[in-house]
């Protein structure tokens, strides 16, 4: 009994740092943290595109390629492709050992929101995001920036000398280091300028076009100099702004959607001291005391993705037929690499309305298996709509019901119920919905059924959307 009562303080980490997924057993706060990053070390790209050019394709009958066909045929098979990375990502997140990096990579995929056709550029952006997670902002921006995928996102590959395009430089600032108002467009058409001449090239790599460059002297942020897109990127890493503005996010994301600036403006500072060290950003996060001692108040709604891997994490399930992953995706609107635009999803109450809570609510039960979707993804013209609009049906995972509920046979079957609430929830449920809960189980034929009930049923409840 002792092992199994998982401190509320590990659970609190264990929601927000690793999906909702549980212990074995209870541990100290220090072992806890300690076991999450050293789990999440090592990095291993995921890698299910493949890099060899294919044959152009023949149209039946002809001598030479359809150019219309050869189009259609590629753009069909990167969408297969992407969707396949989409399902492999959300595999590993599910049953992965790097927990925090994956959970990390999943902020930062909202944070350097990226969305184009390519799936080899797509593959690319995802391992660098993987990779950089919990290492150096710094580096992390400078390898996203000069990915394909962003560089065609935000048209910088159109950034020529004579015919400068803004988007690239303004994003740069806006979205990913100083926030809105902390720069001029003075400062935008200059850091444009300086942007001129990066692109890729037709394998995919990143180029610095020279012959397309304004090599002339720009004036930005107030410094002056003939600068190159790697020095603007410099100088706003120099601005104390930038840790304070990507400090306040993940403060958001990780604590409370309520800003404290004084423990932002603390976190801040010595983020900006360590050189942009982001794992030791969150480990002063997750060691603060008023991480833990705030819990209670500081609630934060799942995002669609952490409310299925946390399903998945708590039962150590995978699901038997992929297919399904991304029509949940789709019904609760958070497709991975289809981000709705380049501020990425507005997350927090915005992830809930009356149709969505209501799937959400039935999402154990449809996982398990028990009940079948009764909910169609809407109509958008999204080009995944094809592939996710009819995917709903059997979207069961292969839990081990035995083995879960080995998890507490030494709790008395009277005491389950809060035991369970407990472990899976960050607030409990009030009496009268408690009674709801219990008031239906009056003998216990079946055990394991019986956890399996009360288990969806608390999953089932809408204190179950709260991290």
């Amino acid at each position: 009994m002792k092992d199994l009562k998982i401190s509320n303080d590990v659970l609190h980490l264990y929601r927000r740092a690793g999906f909702g997924g549980l212990p074995d057993r209870d541990i100290s706060i220090k072992k806890a943290l300690s076991q999450l990053f050293h789990d999440s070390e090592n990095f291993t790209p995921i890698e299910t595109v493949s890099k060899e050019s294919e044959p152009p394709l023949m149209s039946e009958g002809m001598m030479s390629p359809d150019p219309d066909a050869v189009k259609k045929e590629k753009m069909k098979k990167n969408r297969e492709e992407i969707r396949e990375l989409n399902l492999a990502w959300m595999s590993k997140m599910a049953k992965a050992e790097t927990i925090l990096r994956e959970r990390m990579s999943l902020f930062w995929h909202g944070h350097f929101a990226c969305r184009v056709q390519d799936s080899a550029f797509v593959q690319s952006y995802l391992n660098t995001i993987r990779k950089n997670a919990l290492g150096n902002f710094g580096e992390m921006l400078m390898a996203v920036s000069k990915e394909p995928a962003m560089l065609q996102f935000l048209n910088n590959q159109q950034n020529r000398k004579n015919k400068p395009n803004e988007n690239f430089a303004r994003e740069v600032m806006e979205l990913f280091t100083l926030g809105r108002g902390n720069y001029t467009e003075k400062d935008v058409k200059e850091g444009a300028r300086a942007f001129t001449g990066w692109g890729f090239n037709t394998k995919g790599e990143f180029e610095f076009r020279e012959k397309v460059h304004d090599s002339d002297t720009k004036n930005f942020l107030g410094k002056t100099g003939n600068f190159q897109g790697e020095d603007i990127i410099k100088i706003l890493l120099e601005q104390k702004q930038t840790a304070r503005f990507i400090t306040a996010k993940i403060y958001r994301n990780f604590v409370s959607e309520i800003p404290d600036e004084k423990r932002i403006a603390d976190l801040s500072e010595d983020f900006y001291k360590s050189g942009y060290n982001i794992s030791q950003l969150m480990h002063n996060i997750f060691t603060a005391k008023w991480f833990y001692d705030d819990a209670s108040k500081n609630m934060l709604i799942k995002s669609p993705v952490e409310l299925v891997i946390g399903i998945q994490r708590t039962l150590n399930a995978d699901f038997i037929n992929k297919d399904p992953v991304l029509y949940i995706q789709k019904v609760l609107g958070q497709i991975l690499f289809y981000p709705p635009n380049v501020a990425g999803w507005p997350g927090g109450r915005n992830w809930i309305d009356s149709s969505s809570l209501l799937f959400r609510m039935q999402l154990p039960n449809l996982m398990a298996g028990v009940t079948t979707q009764k909910i169609q993804a809407k109509e958008s013209g999204d080009v995944n709509d094809q592939t996710v609009k009819k995917k709903g049906e059997n979207s069961k995972i292969d839990v081990d019901w035995d083995q879960w509920a080995k998890r507490f046979e030494t709790i008395d079957n009277q005491k389950l119920p809060d035991f369970l609430c407990g472990t899976l929830l960050a607030v409990k449920p009030a009496p009268t919905v408690m009674a709801v809960i219990t008031g239906k189980e009056t003998a216990v034929a079946d055990r394991t059924q019986y956890i399996r009930k009360l288990t969806l049923a608390i999953m089932g409840l809408p204190e179950y959307q709260i991290s």
